[in-house]
């Protein structure tokens, strides 16, 4: 896998990278709470509101009874309502990333990193692990310590929201990528909980030149240990996709084998996430919706999803009905970059691709 390009091409794919991601993540947002919202129950949700097959930011609720399961701010983050992005922490790190690589460049160290989250990130924004970690800065701890004191999320989803920028600065450099991941995941996380995060950089750097998912998700795999759960986890939805089961047979034989983890867990997201990215096919509206319908830590899960989709389709080819509502804004936690133009990311995104080679 080679280096995509420098032209308008990979300026398209960079744009519907931040789309997808900043798409998807609304369209998840809604329903984020795995122990509540189940597969079952967002397919209920749906079914009420005659929005099945989902083709388009969630419907408002036909039945009271499910708005109040919701999450607060799922009246501006439904279809009709959606106007710009709402603040989320799968948005802040992909934007903590990118000016990260602005600012030390793609040398930067793990305590780079912490200095970053100390200086440009509320503590209250921040969530499990990298709270954990956030509070070990603060009292004085360096990596790894950060990671592993009094820190029982070291392998939950954190690390893995935070790859997308290195996939997207090092296009078909799956093993760059997952290096650069690896650096940052190592504050908060630890095993499976950094794997996560180097095979999602891989994966997303892989879209830029993959044929077809399964070749980006065979990328994405190569840069993590075989026998980690994670791999394995991801391997067992590939295969069970070969054998041409249903989406939903094939999420309820990777459910049962990981019960137990918790809907946070880095290891049965990416299960969801597989399923998405295999059973949604290239397609960018049936990937994020399939994937969010998959449960567990829906807009983290649909964010990377529509990161890997985006990239695959570009901008240019994702439905107006998702990236016109976000009106190319971006609400951000991150001091100095609440308000910024969705296109200006990208924009500041391709010049780092193109430039820090």
């Amino acid at each position: 896998m080679t280096n995509q390009g420098t032209g308008p091409d990979l300026a398209d794919r960079i744009h519907g990278g931040w789309l997808g991601r900043i798409a998807g993540n609304m369209l998840g947002k809604p329903v984020e709470q795995g122990e509540v919202w189940t597969r079952e129950r967002i397919d209920g949700y749906l079914r009420r509101a005659a929005a099945l097959p989902l083709t388009d930011y969630l419907p408002e609720p036909a039945d009271p009874r499910d708005g109040a399961l919701l999450r607060p701010e799922w009246r501006r983050c439904v279809r009709g309502r959606v106007d710009g992005s709402c603040r989320d922490d799968d948005v802040d790190y992909a934007i903590l990333g990118l000016h990260l690589l602005e600012t030390h460049g793609f040398g930067f160290s793990t305590e780079q990193v912490g200095d970053l989250w100390l200086l440009r990130l509320p503590y209250l924004q921040t969530f499990t692990a990298e709270r954990a970690a956030y509070r070990n800065l603060a009292a004085g701890l360096r990596p790894p310590l950060t990671a592993t004191y009094d820190n029982p999320y070291q392998e939950w989803i954190g690390a893995l929201i935070r790859a997308d920028v290195y996939g997207w600065t090092c296009p078909g450099d799956p093993s760059r990528a997952a290096g650069l991941a690896r650096r940052d995941a190592v504050l908060s996380h630890t095993g499976n909980g950094v794997y996560g995060a180097m095979f999602a950089a891989a994966l997303i750097s892989a879209a830029f030149g993959a044929r077809e998912v399964r070749e980006a998700l065979e990328a994405g795999l190569a840069v993590v240990p075989a026998s980690s759960r994670l791999a394995r986890t991801v391997r067992r939805v590939m295969s069970l996709h070969a054998t041409r089961l249903s989406w939903e047979e094939t999420l309820s034989t990777v459910s049962a084998e990981t019960a137990g983890l918790g809907w946070i867990h880095t290891v049965p997201n990416a299960a969801v996430l597989t399923a998405g990215l295999l059973y949604g096919d290239g397609d960018f509206t049936r990937t994020v919706a399939l994937t969010v319908r998959g449960g567990l830590d829906t807009d983290s899960n649909g964010a990377t999803a529509g990161s890997v989709a985006g990239v695959l389709a570009g901008a240019a080819a994702i439905p107006a009905r998702w990236s016109e509502p976000l009106r190319d804004t971006v609400r951000s936690a991150v001091f100095g970059f609440d308000g910024v133009r969705i296109s200006a990311l990208a924009e500041r995104t391709l010049r780092l691709a193109v430039n820090g080679r």
